[in-house]
């Protein structure tokens, strides 16, 4: 598996490429905008993106959908409890001044324990609640992609509608740092000084 970190738009978002070397798909987690950067990366690594997927519907994850789908065909992703967020009113507007344009609706939804598969090679999806209903982090042995739920110094907001302060403290705690402490952790924005951590290192903080 090869991982492709990629800090897109003035909101300093990470978009993953995440590919299988030996057949060449891949998946885009979150392409936010900024297409050029994300997709000069597609085409170094010779990838065959096969899914789009959301780690949760905030515009500022979601505004690239539409030209990552258009220009790639492949299948977009999201938690069935977040696709209401990808047509909002308020999803369209900001999804513009990003950039981007309206996110078409998903190909398929997703839940906690669904398996992504491309090539060889897997992701297992998280439900973890809390910055938003339907937030999920998203599980490679080794590897976990965890949106806007836990980054490498703080953890995403709680006072948007759908949030929870107690949720996400759960999914925090008993889901992300439940798995194996040398899980590098990929997190949503590069927010802090490191772009990347481990679940041993955020035990320190939360445990």
């Amino acid at each position: 598996m090869t991982i492709d970190q990629i800090m897109v738009t003035h909101m300093a978002v990470f978009c993953y490429l995440v590919a299988d070397e030996s057949s060449g798909e891949a998946v885009l987690i979150d392409p936010a905008g900024d297409h050029d950067i994300i997709f000069g990366a597609v085409e170094r690594r010779g990838a065959n993106v096969r899914y789009v997927i959301n780690t949760h519907g905030h515009f500022d994850h979601t505004s690239g959908n539409d030209y990552a789908v258009k220009r790639t065909g492949a299948q977009l992703l999201i938690h069935e409890a977040d696709v209401r967020k990808l047509g909002s009113l308020t999803s369209r507007f900001f999804s513009r001044t990003m950039g981007g344009k309206t996110s078409p609706p998903p190909g398929m939804t997703i839940t906690d324990g669904d398996i992504i598969g491309f090539g060889a090679e897997q992701l297992r999806v998280i439900h973890t609640p809390g910055h938003s209903e339907g937030s999920v982090c998203l599980y490679a042995p080794g590897n976990v992609f965890t949106g806007d739920t836990l980054f490498t110094e703080g953890m995403g907001r709680t006072d948007l509608p759908d949030g929870s302060e107690e949720k996400i403290m759960d999914s925090i705690i008993n889901k992300i740092l439940a798995l194996p402490d040398d899980t590098v952790i990929w997190p949503g924005h590069h927010y802090g000084r490191r772009p990347a951590s481990t679940v041993r290192e955020q035990k320190r903080y939360y445990l």
